[in-house]
């Protein structure tokens, strides 16, 4: 477990890029918070890190966006898919390629609002816990499950 504190949005960022270097292909990491407690942000600097393309913009009108990274990273990363759970449920899930996402070896899943398919989840998994403590302050925690 990681435990931070951040105090502007520039700084949840440079978790999120830190927080990129170490990830490896096939990992899912789901993020629980609030809306407007500081996914996006941390997403943003994760993926940038990572060397996906601009625009990053929250997937919970898209339902899903799939970043292909032009030059895998070190570890191999080479597709990451921001999906955002919020507004579908497991079947639907399903329908747009969850469970192909989940065995891609070459991939990261960012998972938003995961506890709305927790049926689909596998037994491993990161989770990324933002909280909004002020307009400015985020409490992050990283945990492995």
């Amino acid at each position: 477990m990681a435990l931070f504190a951040t105090h502007s949005a520039e700084e949840t960022r440079e978790i999120g890029k830190n927080f990129a270097r170490t990830l490896n292909p096939g990992t899912l990491i789901c993020f629980e918070g609030d809306l407007g407690a500081g996914k996006t942000t941390f997403i943003q600097g994760l993926l940038e890190e990572l060397g996906a393309e601009k625009p990053f913009v929250s997937p919970t009108f898209i339902l899903m966006k799939q970043y292909e990274i032009a030059s895998p990273t070190e570890s191999g990363i080479k597709f990451i898919y921001h999906a955002d759970a919020y507004r579908l449920g497991s079947k639907e899930f399903r329908e747009i390629g969850f469970e192909e996402w989940i065995i891609d070896p070459q991939g990261v899943i960012l998972l938003e609002w995961p506890e709305r398919i927790a049926e689909l989840l596998p037994e491993k998994y990161t989770t990324v816990k933002i909280e909004s403590v002020s307009e400015t302050e985020r409490k992050i925690e990283i945990l492995e499950k």
